[in-house]
């Protein structure tokens, strides 16, 4: 049974930021577990820009921001399993299928980097038929993007979050018609930078507090009602297609052996596995974050918790605006007419 310093189960961003600031730290026996057959998780599938400019101090693609961490990982010393999956978890062990079959990793520290899932359709207040032509945004963009597949067109997408608004983009780009965004809020539940260059660029109709009720069709779904939650009305809108942006969820199956009780002081969690965050740069440096404490219980015993906060928009001030520019989401300072706050080069 191989025994490692620090396990780390997730090859996403906060995964491999994790290893690589463990490193860094001074932990030399560490081991990625990764369920795909490459590391980078959602980033690889995330063609548009955005990404890497907390890390980086400039914005790439989502494939170009994973090709940099790798660079990074590629230069530390660590033990790498692909296409495995952690099948239970203890306290200091854990059983992983690959392969190479089953086996048993020991190990004095662990980090949960899983990321986190969608929720389906079938998790939601819907009605009707469960016809073909149903996805979910993540499951869109990835067929999309990595498989060059055409997921049909007549598009209705439930639900603003941000993966949804970057998927209605990029339909568009691919000619395929919009139909709307539908949101059962009052405000859209993405980030204003994808609101507008995503939406009002594309001439994308939102439409806020509404909700799908019913989904109808026979072998593929020929259409949805959507209710106004304002009014009560239902009208039928005709769609090929019905793709859901409505939440994510952590993934943290495997704390399911520790029951009730509190973790034990070895296991961390980190990334979009402890919070969901609303980028992957903070994602990133939560698993930076992550990986240091692991080092330094590791090296004293003493167990530090992650204070690394999720941003979240206050509201703005009368003399205030956001910067669309980046997705840092600056908010601006605005007096007579010129505007000051910006933290990147695109800020003018």
């Amino acid at each position: 049974m191989k025994k490692y310093d620090l396990l780390i189960i997730g090859g996403g961003c906060a995964g491999i930021a994790a290893a690589i600031a463990a490193y860094g730290s001074g932990i030399s026996k560490i081991a990625l577990v990764e369920r795909s057959d490459i590391l980078g998780g959602i980033l690889n599938q995330c063609i548009h820009s955005g990404f890497g400019l907390e890390r980086y101090g400039k914005e790439l693609t989502g494939p170009e921001f994973a090709k940099s961490l790798l660079c990074e990982f590629r230069k530390i010393s660590a033990d790498l399993y692909t296409e495995t999956t952690v099948l239970d978890l203890t306290k200091d062990t854990a059983v992983i299928s690959g392969k190479h079959g089953y086996e048993k990793l020991r190990f004095d520290a662990v980090i949960l980097a899983c990321g986190c899932r969608e929720t389906p359709i079938g998790a939601l207040p819907v009605t009707g038929t469960r016809p073909a032509g149903i996805f979910t945004a993540g499951q869109a963009q990835s067929m999309i993007n990595l498989k060059k597949m055409d997921i049909g067109d007549d598009v209705v997408i439930l639900g603003s979050g941000d993966v949804g608004l970057i998927v209605a983009r990029r339909l568009k780009i691919l000619g395929k018609n919009v139909i709307a965004v539908l949101e059962k809020s009052d405000h859209c539940g993405g980030l204003e930078r994808n609101r507008v260059n995503c939406l009002d660029a594309y001439d994308i109709p939102l439409k806020l507090n509404t909700t799908v009720t019913e989904v109808c069709g026979t072998g593929r779904i020929s259409g949805v009602y959507a209710k106004d939650l304002t009014t009560g009305e239902c009208s039928y809108i005709p769609c090929k297609t019905l793709i859901t942006s409505v939440g994510l969820v952590p993934e943290r199956d495997l704390l399911e052996s520790f029951g009730n009780n509190a973790l034990p002081k070895n296991v961390f969690l980190c990334g979009n596995c402890r919070t969901v965050f609303d980028t992957a740069d903070s994602a990133a440096s939560d698993g930076a974050e992550t990986g240091r404490l692991a080092a330094e219980f590791l090296k004293t015993g003493i167990r530090t918790y992650s204070s690394h906060p999720e941003k979240s928009a206050r509201p703005l001030k009368e003399n205030e605006t956001l910067c669309l520019e980046c997705p840092r989401g600056c908010i601006l300072s605005v007096k007579n007419g010129r505007k000051s706050g910006g933290r990147c080069k695109k800020f003018t």
